[in-house]
This record gives C-alpha cells, sequence and structure tokens, in this order.
C-alpha cells in the first residue's frame, strides 16, 4: 500500500508543539515532506529557538509518522528560524539585529538587571545570537554580572566592537569610564550618549538584543522608547504593592508609544528556606498575576528570591551560565521561551521587502 502525502500529514497533526499548543502542520512549520518508498523525510522550522527540545520534538514526529502504514524510516530534521518582527510605526531597524527587546521595570531594586542578563544567557543556551545593551547610563551593571572589564576596540574610529562573554555580546558605558566615576549628564547628554552605544556597536548579527532599561518612565526611558526600534517589552515587577504601583507606569508608557507589552516577570515572587524547607511570600503573593490580568497582557513567569542568583550575578557568571542544569536556570529558560515565542507570534517586518524607487534624469 503506498503511502500519501495526506496520511502522513494527518499523523503528523497530532504532534503539538507543547509551547505553543498547535501542530506543526496547520502552523506551516513542517517543510519539505518527501515521500519514497517506504522512507520518510522532513523538516521542522520553528520561530523561536528551542535547542534544549528539539531532541523530544523530533522523537515524536517520528513515533508519529512510524505509525503511518508502510512507513519504515523516517528523518527528522529540527530547526528554528528567527526573523525581524515589526517595530513601532516610524522607527528604522538596526542593521544585524532582528529583534530588540526592552526589558524595564517602573522602578529600581526589582532585579531587572539580574532577569535580563539571564533571560540573555538562557535565549543562548537554546541557541539564539543574543546581545545586551545596559541601557542604564548611571549605574550600569551588565560589565560587573556578565564579568568583563576589558575596553571595547575600535577598528574604523567611528564604531565599537561588542565584548563578549558566555557567548552574549554586550555594550555598556560600563565600558568606557572608571568603576568608581559618576555620569553626570544631564538627560539629552545620556540620551545622546545611550544612542552612539546602540548606534554606533558593530553588533555581530543578533536574533534578539536586550536592552536592559534604566528604572522608572522619565527622559531617558521614554526617549529610547520612542527611538529605539522595539519589537516588545518585557515588564519585570515584584508582588509587592510599592512595586506594582510603578510597574503600571512603565506599562501605561509603552503603550502610549505604540510598544508591544510581551508580558510580565514577577521577580523574588517566593522565599524558601534551604535549612528547614519553609517558604514565605516577603513581597506578597501573585502581585504580578493580578497586574497582567489588569492590562490583558501575559503572565510570563515567577522567580524565587535566592540568595544563589545574588552571589552568581555578582562573581560575574549568572545562574543560567554558572548552573545551566539547575532548577532556577530552568525557571529562566522557562521565560526566556516564552519571550521568543511572543516573538515569534508577532507580524513580521516586511519593510526589506519592498522596492526601492530610484528616479534618474534622461538625457
Amino acid at each position: 500500500m503506498a503511502i500519501t502525502e495526506q496520511t502522513l500529514l494527518t499523523a503528523l497533526q497530532t504532534v503539538i508543539d507543547p509551547n505553543t499548543g498547535k501542530d506543526l502542520v496547520t502552523t506551516r512549520q513542517l517543510k519539505n515532506l518527501r515521500i519514497d518508498g517506504d522512507e520518510v523525510s522532513f523538516d521542522v522550522e520553528l520561530g523561536y529557538p528551542a535547542k534544549s527540545q528539539a531532541a523530544a520534538l523530533r522523537k515524536a514526529l517520528i513515533s508519529a509518522a512510524r505509525g503511518v502504514a508502510g512507513v519504515t524510516n523516517v528523518s527528522v530534521n529540527v530547526g528554528w528560524k528567527i526573523v525581524s518582527h515589526a517595530v513601532q510605526r516610524g522607527v528604522q531597524l538596526l542593521p544585524k539585529v532582528k529583534n530588540v527587546v526592552a526589558i524595564a521595570s517602573g522602578k529600581g531594586g526589582v532585579g531587572k538587571s539580574t532577569t535580563a542578563v539571564n533571560l540573555a544567557l538562557a535565549l543562548a543556551a537554546e541557541g539564539a545570537r543574543v546581545g545586551i545593551l545596559d541601557a542604564d547610563i548611571y549605574g550600569p551593571s551588565q560589565p560587573m554580572m556578565m564579568g568583563i572589564t576589558a575596553r571595547p576596540e575600535s577598528t574604523d574610529g567611528k564604531t565599537m566592537e561588542p565584548l563578549e562573554n558566555h557567548g552574549v555580546q554586550v555594550m555598556s558605558i560600563g565600558f568606557l569610564v572608571d568603576d568608581d566615576q559618576a555620569m553626570i549628564w544631564r538627560g539629552p547628554m545620556a540620551t545622546q550618549a545611550l544612542d552612539q552605544l546602540l548606534r554606533q556597536t558593530n553588533w555581530d548579527e543578533l536574533d534578539y538584543l536586550l536592552v536592559d532599561m534604566p528604572p522608572g518612565t522619565g527622559d531617558i526611558a521614554l526617549t529610547l522608547s520612542q527611538r529605539v526600534p522595539l519589537t516588545g517589552a518585557v515588564i519585570v515587577t515584584t508582588p509587592q504593592d510599592i512595586a506594582l504601583i510603578d510597574a503600571r507606569k512603565g506599562i501605561s508608557m509603552f503603550q502610549k508609544v505604540g510598544v508591544p507589552i510581551l508580558g510580565v516577570v514577577e521577580n523574588m515572587a517566593v522565599y524558601c528556606c534551604p535549612n528547614c524547607g519553609h517558604t514565605e511570600h516577603i513581597f506578597g503573593a501573585d502581585g504580578g498575576q493580578r497586574m497582567a490580568a489588569q492590562f490583558g497582557v501575559d503572565m510570563l513567569g515567577s522567580l524565587p528570591l535566592n540568595m544563589s542568583i545574588r552571589v552568581q550575578a555578582d562573581s560575574g557568571t549568572p545562574t543560567v551560565a554558572a548552573d545551566g542544569d539547575g532548577e532556577l536556570a530552568g525557571l529562566y529558560k522557562a521565560v526566556a521561551r516564552a519571550v521568543a515565542i511572543k516573538i515569534a507570534q508577532k507580524a513580521k517586518d516586511y519593510s526589506s521587502k519592498f522596492p526601492t524607487i530610484s528616479v534618474s534624469k534622461n538625457t
């Protein structure tokens, strides 16, 4: 009995992507299906990096294909292709950067920078090309967290090469000034410096550039959200009411300038005593969940209050790099995957496909 394409597709349609809840046939992620006698081959092209899950998905697809009568050999390649997605109207994309994501909070002290660096490392661990722009001019922390003390080099005297560690490209004003030097700049100067860091860095073909935003909704944060081509924003908060008040302002700011909110991350959600195992909601419970529901945005995940997260970040080897297979790293990877999936579901950017019109004078 000959194997038909429709029979095979019907069988493969039973395999559901655990991250999206959709099958790979209907979403057109299954490609290049070939049937040669009793042999079947095809590719799966996801819209988000999924290195840690590719093997399990491949196994499920092979099992489904072998369930079709007559199929003996199955060859499956599971990969991903990350593309550019739409940004604010009238803002041009950065060269060599497909998607820019703002990691923001309404106030300081909620663990925004620690969350940003671990999400960047998690995306890189899943197979994406990732960079971090430390946009906190007055209090840059990414050099310490990423364990980088060098100065950026310039090959042409006009642009800078990003520094790199743990497989992530990084740029920060902290690389250009001494640790104890205060940046006594007014808003316009700081904004200009940040714009130069963003646009005069030779980012090397990034799938995602995470911008560790300054806290609050002041001049720098507002200007960034208007000038930088943002695919979306992630809001980091603690469950505490005082933090949620300011986080709501952050959501409102992005919404007013047309930047989609990818979701909310609740940091320091719960403390678990390492000695007795008792758990305590020190900053309150489910505040981030309630705020996400209030604004109709996704709750991307909750992260615990854990001393090892702080110790590892201070040492220059954040949690995802220090213990990539651990429970805490798994939480960051789950949040990073949720962010990547939200981006993959957004409208794609087609500006590069528009024709260029040139006017010439006939002689």
